[in-house]
């Protein structure tokens, strides 16, 4: 019989970077970033991207700048879970 826990693997981390990045792809600017100071903006114009709330704004753009290949990933991770 096949057992499904199979404790934490590689590919189960993967999955969890996977969702963490689909998170942070979906945040809206203007609707959550902006109003809690969290716009790219306001970093930029400041010059805090050496700081970690910079690292993470821009952490959050790039996740929203690769929206494809996120979509492309989670389609690969959907047909490996329906074959296993």
């Amino acid at each position: 019989m096949y057992s499904l826990d199979r404790g934490m693997g590689l590919w189960t981390l993967l999955e969890g970077f996977l969702l963490l990045a689909n998170a942070l792809a979906i945040l809206n600017e203007e609707r959550f970033l902006a109003p809690k100071g969290w716009s790219f903006s306001e970093v930029s114009t400041s010059g805090g991207a050496k700081t970690l709330k910079g690292q993470i704004i821009g952490l959050i753009y790039a996740a929203q700048y690769l929206r494809v290949p996120l979509i492309v990933l989670n389609a690969i991770t959907i047909l490996m879970l329906d074959c296993w």
